[in-house]
């Protein structure tokens, strides 16, 4: 998933009043693109103390065993908190990171084989290494069934801690972690709806297939506004979730629909704003106060209009979900996922072993190696090619940091272990040391890399 991006803000700003000063380390964290990342860490802590603490039974209560109820009659969901968070805020999560799989396919790094060879390769490698090593530790036990978690790359947590490297790493192998990550998302998407669902209610499903064909035509059409998508899509969603489908794949797939289009063309755009600036700038008073006039007013919403009929809806309902994705449906998440009882366990002897194991392995071990040494064979094969300024030793370290599994990784172990909670807090107990070792690593490898003077991404 994307990280909060840094918006340029004009060189000459009126005195901040006390308000905005109080306010202003906030908003500067919120801009800091390891926030996401340091807020998930924290609230992770939190959860897993409270679950262990003297008021570990409000915990269960709160999140497990009381239910809410939405609707009216039979068209009313009653479900526990956990699973409203997991069934309907995460399909927001998933719109997300549909929104970048359908960028990175149509105008990103996935976009031509060339360019997607070597972070599919990569991401096929820390899929199939990680499973593997789970599975070889898990052949014929009751906890066979979570071969899917270790495979699964948090992005949010990737890049954050890849930002903390600084000038030590080239923009390019930013670019191809997150590549990597969006295509092991869409492999962990692929794994939840073929190997994760159950039975399948082809009534529900043929109705929610009705409403994504709405909004294809809808696209076809030429309909831009992103909340024509979002109605349409709680329908589909509604839908998805009684089918028996997993309802975040709804998510996923109303992302899809969102037009790439723009409805302005950029040099139109560029020419117009021009022109705005140039009768702006002609109504400045140098001499009067420093307000606005009516009429700059005007030009100045005219150049805000211009602004976001430049932007494809799936850009710009991609900017406005990345904070409440990164500061409020993930940290929420980790709150009501991460609380494991440490004393949990087959017949009070602990928490199973097999599973822990598994899932703590195929992170940092199955991950680091997969994605190195497929995106290794694919050079060689000449299937893929490296990027500008990117070396095998940055490759190997971001290899590590792809086993930071968490978000994906705790909601596929709440798919596979859902009837064994004594499965499921040992594979949670695994993605949270697994991947704390694999980011440890991996920072550790790439700060030991010297610092790049030049940086051939940006020419």
């Amino acid at each position: 998933m994307a990280t909060p991006t840094t918006i340029p803000s004009p060189a000459k700003e009126t005195k901040p009043i006390a308000a905005e000063r109080l306010l202003a380390p906030l908003e500067r964290f919120m801009r800091f693109e390891a926030a996401g990342g340091i807020l998930l860490i924290a609230v992770s802590l939190l959860a897993l103390l409270w679950a262990n603490s003297a008021w570990a039974e409000e915990y269960v209560a709160i999140f497990q065993t009381r239910k809410f109820t939405i609707g009216y009659g039979q068209w009313a969901l009653s479900k526990p908190l956990i699973l409203w968070i997991n069934d309907l805020l995460m399909a927001v999560f998933f719109l997300l990171v549909g929104l970048e799989i359908k960028r990175e396919i149509v105008v990103g790094e996935l976009s031509t084989p060339r360019k997607a060879a070597l972070p599919l390769a990569g991401a096929l490698g820390g899929m199939v290494l990680p499973g593997v090593i789970y599975a070889a530790i898990n052949w014929g036990r009751p906890t066979i069934g979570g071969w899917g978690v270790p495979m699964a790359t948090d992005i949010a947590f990737a890049l954050g801690i890849l930002s903390l490297v600084g000038s030590r790493v080239p923009m390019s192998l930013r670019v191809f972690l997150t590549s990597l990550a969006i295509a092991d998302d869409l492999g962990a998407l692929i794994i939840i709806a073929v190997f994760y669902t159950e039975q399948i209610g082809l009534n529900y499903l043929a109705l929610a297939g009705a409403g994504i064909a709405v909004l294809v035509v809808l696209n076809l059409l030429g309909f831009r506004r992103p909340i024509g998508y979002m109605l349409i899509g709680l329908v589909v969603w509604y839908f998805v979730l009684k089918s028996g489908v997993h309802a975040t794949i709804a998510g996923v797939l109303v992302a899809l629909t969102i037009p790439t289009r723009r409805r302005v063309n950029q040099h139109h755009y560029v020419d117009f704003v021009k022109r705005m600036i140039g009768k702006f700038e002609d109504k400045i008073d140098r001499t009067g106060p420093a307000h606005s006039s009516g009429e700059q007013q005007t030009l100045v919403l005219a150049i805000e209009g211009a602004g976001r009929a430049v932007q494809s809806p799936l850009s710009s309902l991609e900017f406005r979900l990345i904070p409440w994705v990164a500061f409020a449906i993930m940290p929420v998440f980790a709150l009501a996922n991460a609380g494991i009882a440490l004393g949990n366990g087959e017949d009070g002897q602990g928490l199973p072993m097999p599973a822990l194991l598994g899932v703590a392995l195929g992170l940092m071990i199955g991950k680091p190696l997969g994605v190195f040494g497929f995106s290794w064979l694919a050079v060689k094969l000449g299937i893929g090619e490296t990027m500008p300024g990117v070396q095998w030793r940055h490759i190997f370290g971001a290899s590590w940091l792809a086993g930071i599994g968490f978000t994906m990784a705790l909601f596929i172990a709440n798919l596979a272990f859902k009837n064994d909670p004594g499965s499921l807090d040992a594979a949670k107990l695994g993605v949270l040391g697994g991947s704390i070792v694999a980011g440890a690593v991996g920072l550790g490898v790439l700060m030991m890399c010297p610092k790049i003077q030049h940086d051939p991404y940006h020419g």
